[in-house]
């Protein structure tokens, strides 16, 4: 069995998991998470992803992944180094829990938005990830995303810097020129 698939196995395992960790414990836990990633839910940090109302499956298997350093971007992989599987379960759920990000007061620019969403279309990116983009079971809610982030992530995907442990964003990006990347960025950041 290949690598890909040892990891699917044990993400499996890992989302039918063990019991969640206790309230206390789990606010000394998600303190770290909080401080960077938002209180609410939304971060004010650049670079650094939202994660209110984040996909729990998708959350365990990223910090499972930086746990294991299959996924290695510091500080992550020193904060969860520790993380049993029932944390990994526990963060997520409470993560998922809390409000969705909000877009920008500004609604923006029309002439971007339907560029983007023609993009959309075309690449069928609102398939996995849903026509509002809140995403399902492991693939992540974009809806309202930073701009900064969702852009350092898709180019990111498409040099093969960011390990998924699916390919399919890899092989999704690379005909999708920086442009198009850019305006993707623009419209997910300002769904309404």
């Amino acid at each position: 069995m290949g690598g890909a698939g040892k990891l699917g196995l044990v993400i499996s395992a890992l989302l039918a998991g063990p019991s969640p960790a206790p309230a206390a414990d789990l606010s000394e836990k998600m303190a770290p998470c909080l401080a960077c990633h938002g209180e609410d839910g939304q971060s004010q940090n650049e670079n650094v992803p939202s994660l209110g109302a984040q996909q729990a499956s998708y959350t365990v298997i990223q910090l499972y992944m930086f746990r294991e350093k299959t996924r290695v971007t510091e500080p992550m992989n020193e904060m969860a180094k520790e993380l049993t599987d029932g944390d990994l379960q526990s963060i997520a759920d409470a993560l998922a829990a809390l409000p969705a990000p909000k877009p920008p007061a500004d609604p923006g620019d029309p002439a971007r938005l339907q560029r983007a969403l023609a993009m959309v279309e075309q690449n069928h990116c609102n398939a996995c990830h849903r026509p509002d983009f809140s995403g399902r079971e492991s693939v992540p809610r974009l809806a309202d995303q930073r701009e900064d982030y969702l852009l350092k992530t898709l180019r990111e995907y498409k040099s093969g810097a960011r390990r998924a442990y699916e390919p399919i964003m890899v092989e999704v990006l690379q005909p999708i020129p920086e442009a198009a990347m850019v305006e993707l960025s623009y419209y997910l950041a300002h769904l309404h």
